[in-house]
């Protein structure tokens, strides 16, 4: 019988291997617990996103109330003994507080603004235009503002012309369990 190439018991060639059983499962369990790790980023990664809408509110809320102590200054509509807390002598309410529209005097956090209802996020509708008839309104209610204005104390005195303002922004969010917060600190003078 003639022995033809290629034909009869397979060859071994010098060095070569293959994947034995145990290697190829290894490497299936190192590849299972990268993509189970991938998963749990890209959920937090959700869990961010969605969080956002809740934080740019928060960011703006408390921008508003500092615009709003500004501007009282700026137009002289109140004295600089009354920026401060009530507590203080001043007219800003103290703790934290439902976000209503500002009141008859125009100044956010004041004691007048409960009677001008709570402050709604104005979005579009499904046609996607402001101002028509099918705008979605939605109360702010999961929002709280707190506004604590204190004396800077300088050389161990409090500084008469000099005031830090910390503006706290506490919120909800269905996504995390616990509160959420966003803080805002600046300092104010009686100089314009």
């Amino acid at each position: 019988m003639k022995n033809y190439k290629g034909l009869g018991a397979p060859r071994k060639i010098d060095g070569a291997r293959g994947f034995t059983l145990i290697e190829v499962m290894v490497s299936m369990v190192v590849l299972t617990v990268g993509l189970i790790s991938l998963l749990g980023v890209l959920g937090l990664a959700m869990k961010a996103t969605q969080g956002s809408e809740q934080l740019g509110v928060s960011k703006q809320l408390a921008n508003e109330a500092l615009e709003s102590i500004l501007t009282a200054r700026e137009t002289s509509n109140v004295q600089w003994s009354q920026i401060q807390n009530t507590g203080s002598g001043g007219i800003f309410l103290p703790g934290a507080n439902l976000i209503y529209n500002a009141g008859v005097d125009g100044i956010i956090d004041t004691a007048d603004d409960a009677a001008s209802g709570i402050q709604t996020l104005d979005l579009p509708g499904p046609d996607g235009i402001f101002g028509t008839a099918d705008d979605v309104f939605l109360p702010l209610n999961n929002y709280t503002r707190q506004v604590d204005i204190e004396p800077v104390v300088s050389g161990g005195q409090p500084d008469g012309n000099l005031r830090s303002i910390t503006i706290t922004v506490t919120y909800n969010t269905p996504q995390f369990k616990v509160p959420q917060t966003y803080v805002l600190s600046t300092y104010i003078s009686p100089y314009r």
